[in-house]
């Protein structure tokens, strides 16, 4: 706190309230409301953004060790619409930074390599797991489940690989790879919706593809909405590459190790998290991979 009220001084800002809310500090002066934030947004990235128009962030007071930004009240509108007008803003971020390289093999390579050591620890940690419990007499309920859905995982693993092989080769033929600035961080709890719809906490924000946007959204929020009609508003704006869908396909189908816990209905219930998020993932692909 006291680095904060140095930076308040330096602003000549008094305050009547200070509130603490997960990562950031609203201070209240009475008259205006600024959050502080620890960590900043890249310069580059901000300039980027003002070249191209994109203004739906908010006013940002200071930008070094601690991020200051005014504060902005959001309406208390339905997470469905939400969600659609959050999409519908990442595609405008998307379309408004787009630019070409020339493309770096390297850089894909490593995703390439990421990917499949991953799917690989994934495939022995799934087999370390199921000889163990195929060894008890007496199998936990937790267990059983895993044992009893265990062939979908191997399916799913094996599907990805097949897929990540497909996409490895569609990159080999490019020449050009298209880069947009993205949020790096999306989710319902930062996205702002007023009179306008602003996008906050960028501290993760860099140029990238814009299929790790959609992938983090995703992630965060797969159990939560229907992404096949999100993903269509999304592209009616900022259609994706054939190799960009294939590589967000691959990310979403990733499967995570299993969250540990002592509690043995907090185990069933993480197990039953993986397995939905599968079917779930499978019914948004399969559609469109048949076609």
């Amino acid at each position: 706190m006291t680095k904060i009220s140095e930076i308040l001084r330096k602003h000549n800002l008094s305050t009547i309230r200070i509130e603490k809310i997960k990562k950031v500090t609203i201070i209240d002066t009475g008259e205006k409301k600024y959050v502080f934030k620890k960590g900043n947004i890249n310069n580059e990235i901000l300039e980027y953004l003002k070249s191209r128009n994109f203004d739906y962030m908010p006013t940002i007071v200071e930008n070094n060790e601690y991020q200051i930004t005014k504060y902005i009240k959001g309406l208390n509108i339905p997470k469905e619409q939400k969600i659609i007008d959050l999409i519908k803003l990442t595609a405008l971020l998307h379309s408004k930074t787009t630019h070409y390289k020339e493309i770096n093999l390297d850089y894909y390579e490593e995703i390439y390599n990421d990917l499949d050591n991953n799917l690989n620890y994934l495939y022995t940690y799934y087999t370390d797991l199921i000889t163990i419990i195929e060894s008890k007499i007496y199998p936990s309920p937790s267990e059983q489940l895993l044992e009893r859905n265990i062939s979908k995982i191997y399916d799913t693993i094996s599907n990805s690989k097949e897929r990540l092989s497909k996409w490895h080769n569609l990159i080999k033929n490019k020449t050009k790879e298209r880069k947009v600035v993205i949020h790096g961080n999306l989710h319902l709890d930062h996205f702002i919706r007023n009179e306008n719809s602003y996008l906050i906490s960028w501290d993760k924000s860099r140029i990238d593809s814009p299929v790790f946007d959609l992938y983090k959204l995703y992630k965060n929020h797969a159990l939560d909405f229907d992404f096949k009609p999100l993903l269509k508003i999304y592209e009616n704006t900022y259609p994706l590459t054939k190799d960009e869908k294939e590589l967000f396909y691959i990310l979403i189908s990733q499967i995570e190790p299993i969250k540990q816990s002592k509690k043995e209905y907090e185990k069933c219930k993480n197990i039953s998290c993986i397995l939905d998020t599968i079917y779930k993932t499978e019914k948004l692909i399969l559609p469109e991979t048949s076609k």
